[in-house]
């Protein structure tokens, strides 16, 4: 009986097959189109940096690239209903070796996008290289001013802040907290120097007054041997005894000589800020509003190690790319281009706001965060620090003011 019903069974279904036009049998299924491929360059030039006082300050070998390959994942989960692809080609470059011979080599394999983590005087110098090509750099570490100001370059974006903004934002947290009279330390780098200079404009610009400035010469010796602490100890209180009144000291110590020795060694029981102590950063390792809880799980399982600032300004970058490609629905460097500087561009980072583009000098406008070393304390702009259109140009160079010429 089984037999002869799954024999009726059978028959229908011949006869409904039957009934279809030949063409539709013999026709071969619906294919997709091949994805549009967008070509994304990761140049990185490795230098001689000095170790860090603290070994929880070592740089991940994969600093920043961590950042760009878990923003070309999300990319690429876009992609799939954008019929895009995206691929990332990381490009490291040794101490002495040719930046501009590798992002030829990048440029050469069809990358119109490259994301690069260098010193300003190579970025300048890749700039220059393909000036005049459809090729736009994204500058994701360097935090030199006068890449923005005078040297700025038509064809190069900046997610990384520059010392500017990191300076105003620290600012505006300490005239709100109406810590107004600051001691500031430098030390004798050049970068430590622009540091300063962004610092005193910050004062000049908000209202506080700094008392006092001393300048911190490095003494080489064995900062880890067992002696060390003991004179840290000895020689920190005795150099920042008999200062003027004031409330916080800022420390101005890009590379870290003496900075961290800082906090808790003043002759007077003062908070430290600046470059050690309380500091201001586009990302904190702990910073979970705005939904970042979710971005750093992410990132922690991906990467195996708390995000860091370069992991996100690089993150930020690619994200960049893939937003205007998908919303031009294009893989061309003209409209993807246009879309990243235009008005229609907008980019959620977990930072409470949307964050674009300036037009007068290719800055990331965006929050900065202000943290100790476990904890975000804050987020400028601060409150009560208005701009006639966007609070967040408070930050930074404004277009009344900038040097650039693009």
């Amino acid at each position: 009986m089984l037999f002869w019903t799954r024999l009726r069974v059978l028959g229908c279904l011949g006869f409904l097959l039957g009934l279809l036009p030949t063409a539709a049998l013999a026709a071969p299924p619906t294919t997709k189109s091949e994805p549009t491929v967008v070509s994304i360059g990761y140049l990185k030039q490795e230098v001689d940096d000095a170790i860090p006082l603290s070994r929880l300050n070592v740089k991940p070998h994969d600093l920043g690239i961590a950042g760009a390959k878990i923003a070309l994942r999300d990319n690429n989960t876009t992609g799939m209903f954008t019929n895009q692809k995206f691929t990332l080609d990381v490009e490291r470059v040794p101490v002495g070796g040719d930046p501009v011979a590798a992002l030829n080599g990048l440029v050469d394999g069809g990358h119109q996008f490259v994301l690069v983590d260098a010193p300003a005087p190579v970025l300048l110098a890749l700039a220059d290289a393909v000036k005049g090509k459809e090729v736009l750099l994204f500058n994701v570490s360097a935090d030199d001013v006068r890449l923005r100001q005078e040297d700025c370059r038509a064809n190069v974006l900046h997610t990384a802040p520059d010392i500017a903004m990191l300076a105003d934002a620290l600012a505006q947290y300490l005239v709100w907290k109406k810590w107004q009279r600051w001691l500031v330390v430098s030390g004798v780098y050049p970068e430590d120097q622009a540091y300063r200079d962004a610092i005193r404009r910050a004062a000049k610009r908000f209202g506080a007054k700094i008392v006092d400035e001393r300048e911190y010469e490095e003494t080489p010796g064995a900062r880890r041997s067992d002696t060390g602490q003991q004179q840290i100890q000895q020689q920190l209180p005795v150099f920042t005894q008999a200062a003027p009144a004031y409330d916080v000291l800022i420390a101005a110590d890009q590379r870290e000589v003496f900075g961290p020795y800082l906090p808790f060694r003043t002759w007077d029981p003062r908070p430290v800020a600046g470059t050690a102590g309380l500091k201001a950063m586009s990302w904190h390792p702990a910073h979970e509003q705005w939904g970042a809880t979710q971005m750093q799980n992410r990132f922690q399982r991906f990467a195996n190690r708390f995000m860091l600032p370069l992991d996100h300004q690089a993150w930020i970058a690619v994200r960049a790319i893939g937003e205007a490609a998908s919303r031009t629905q294009s893989g061309d460097y003209g409209p993807i281009d246009a879309h990243i500087r235009g008005d229609s561009f907008e980019l959620a980072a977990f930072k409470g706001q949307k964050v674009t583009f300036r037009k007068w000098d290719g800055q990331l406008r965006q929050p900065v965060i202000i943290a100790g070393a476990e904890l975000p304390v804050s987020t400028s702009p601060q409150r009560g620090f208005l701009h006639e259109h966007e609070d967040v140009d408070t930050l930074g160079i404004d277009a009344p003011e900038t040097k650039c010429k693009l």
